[in-house]
């Protein structure tokens, strides 16, 4: 079943005033499922530019959460990241996911501090997700929600988690030198490049107009995020 057979949202708050898109599976898929934790990158309040993605994703069986948050914060939105992911564990049951088998995902910015946080070897006591999959992002710089260096963390110690990284070979905004210096110090990590830019691998593209990423119309785009949500789904447990 693919993301233009159903759409099964619903929105909701992880914080006062903060709104999270809840992407169910297909009606009568068996569960509960797996979960998915998706930050969206820098631009602030851009949950609907994943939504594309998300759908897709739902398709393959699982629960996908895309929250707003905003980089402009004063902290840059590292409240907002956790307090998504505590929401994301706390209500994933009422929407028949299974939040111990969670699976931490982000595009472009939010692909950094999705790895730093399945990651972090100082994390508070509680489950950690199951998997990372950083998408068109760059790992070298401090993460916001715990000040980790991917590159440098994983370069002194394997990674905990099973991470899958995904980059497209086209990307001008960060081009994907960055997911393969990742790459080459996290060797258990799978690495995943498409014949796409950095919009193409959440199935959107990029619209000087609206200035923001809109759903693609390209068939290489719509093949690359089809390809991705694979990928969340294989990260998930899911074939």
């Amino acid at each position: 079943m693919t993301s233009m057979e159903f759409d099964r949202l619903d929105v909701v708050e992880y914080a006062d005033g903060r709104p999270v898109d809840v992407h169910r599976p297909p009606a009568g898929t068996a569960g509960p499922v797996p979960v998915v934790l998706l930050w969206h990158g820098r631009g602030p309040d851009e949950r609907d530019v994943l939504r594309p993605l998300a759908r897709e994703a739902a398709g393959h069986g699982l629960l996908v959460l895309v929250p707003d948050w905003r980089s402009d914060r004063e902290d840059g939105g590292r409240a907002e990241l956790l307090a998504s992911l505590a929401h994301a564990r706390d209500t994933a049951a009422q929407f028949g996911g299974d939040p111990d088998r969670l699976v931490l995902a982000g595009w472009s910015l939010g692909g950094r501090e999705a790895v730093a946080v399945a990651i972090d070897p100082g994390a508070p006591a509680g489950p950690r997700p199951i998997a990372a999959v950083g998408i068109s992002s760059s790992y070298a710089r401090p993460a916001v929600t715990n000040g980790v260096v991917p590159v440098e963390l994983l370069a002194e110690a394997p990674s905990p988690v099973p991470l899958w990284l995904v980059h497209g070979t086209e990307d001008d905004v960060l081009g994907p030198e960055h997911t393969r210096l990742l790459a080459g110090v996290a060797t258990s990590a799978e690495l995943l490049e498409l014949p796409t830019d950095h919009a193409g691998t959440v199935m959107t593209q990029y619209s000087p107009e609206a200035q923001r990423c809109v759903p693609a119309t390209a068939g290489s785009a719509l093949d690359a995020g089809r390809r991705v949500a694979a990928v969340l789904a294989e990260a998930a447990g899911l074939s």
